[in-house]
């Protein structure tokens, strides 16, 4: 069988018997041409050719399905854009943005003379940073709980649970927590009867910042670790076998694979979160606002809102509006730099 291969020409032994002449000079551009001329060029050229229209018909189906979505960004997040143009002018509603005079700095000179503004900024940054310390890592722990758990059926049961509620509106939530934590409510009530007075939690501006943050992460911890979740699911099995093979506990997979299995989504969340760093939430601080005082829960949402729409001051709260938007803009670029000196992917490249 050797013989009789070594006897018979293979393709690659001869020249192909079609092959055209070449000359010396023009060998290099051919081959170039040639690699074009690949089958994988060939299949690209035809698509490339198509006209727009060509291209249109065939994926209308897609961008039909795309006009909804577009719709809703368009109509409700990037046309209210043009009404930062308010922040520059002595904004009159009967008169509309053409019949308003130009003002020009004239709204932010005198917000930051305001210290209405700098106690709202103060209140914003702090109940921030408590956020940032306190409910940023408790989707984390949540979800690494949840997938530590071998049973599916209490896992679901779990799951379901925690997801509850996020779907509850914060009226519902702010009752809930009066009737736990409130003057008569059942803690208090508790610790009074067994001589532990702490008077009424929820009219204390003292405790107010940690009374909010224990909301909203009763609130929406469950929601949160939907996507950590998520992160974990992607990770390779065989990397827990091995591990458990190696006798690595449950401590130690944990902090080698699962944590750096996901630690891409925390950064791509902190970065998220940093951004939004100047919105706490504005109805749940204002079904809270005059048991606890302005002084320790007024913050930049409630500002706008209080000075804008209630006491009519437009250009001055679009001003409020437009610099938290700014500094929100710039926290991200910031924090995504940093992402990406540690060496991750960040939002963007």
């Amino acid at each position: 069988m050797s013989a009789a291969a070594s006897a018979s020409p293979t393709p690659t032994s001869q020249n192909p018997p079609d092959l055209p002449h070449e000359t010396p000079g023009t060998s290099g551009r051919k081959k170039a041409s040639g690699t074009k001329g690949t089958p994988g060029g060939k299949g690209r050229k035809p698509a490339d050719r198509r006209s727009l229209r060509e291209r249109l018909r065939q994926d209308r189906t897609l961008l039909l399905l795309c006009v909804p979505g577009i719709l809703y960004f368009a109509v409700f997040f990037y046309l209210p854009l043009a009404g930062n143009s308010i922040a520059f002018q002595d904004y009159q509603p009967y008169l509309g943005f053409k019949g308003s005079p130009l003002v020009g700095w004239d709204n932010f000179k005198a917000l930051l003379e305001q210290p209405e503004f700098w106690t709202a900024v103060w209140n914003t940054l702090k109940i921030s940073a408590v956020q940032l310390i306190l409910y940023f890592p408790a989707p984390i722990a949540l979800a690494l709980f949840l997938n530590s758990l071998i049973s599916n059926k209490t896992r679901r049961l779990m799951q379901t649970v925690v997801y509850l509620p996020h779907f509850l509106s914060w009226v519902v939530v702010v009752g809930m927590f009066q009737q736990v934590f409130g003057g008569a409510g059942t803690i208090t009530s508790y610790l009074n009867d067994h001589g532990v007075h702490v008077g009424n939690i929820m009219n204390n501006p003292d405790t107010f910042i940690y009374l909010i943050t224990s909301q909203s992460v009763w609130k929406d911890a469950g929601w949160g670790a939907i996507i950590f979740l998520a992160a974990m699911a992607s990770i390779d099995t065989s990397l827990y076998e091995s591990a458990a093979m190696d006798g690595a506990g449950w401590l130690r997979r944990m902090w080698h694979i699962t944590l750096p299995g996901i630690r891409p989504v925390m950064i791509m969340l902190l970065i998220l979160r940093l951004g939004d760093i100047l919105s706490v939430g504005f109805e749940q601080i204002l079904l809270q606002r005059d048991n606890v005082g302005r002084d320790a829960s007024e913050v930049l949402d409630t500002y706008v809102y209080f000075h804008g729409v209630v006491d009519g001051d437009w250009g001055m709260s679009t001003a409020a509006g437009l610099m938290k938007g700014v500094i929100g803009f710039v926290m991200i670029v910031l924090a995504n730099k940093f992402a990406h000196r540690l060496g991750e992917q960040g939002v963007y490249q």
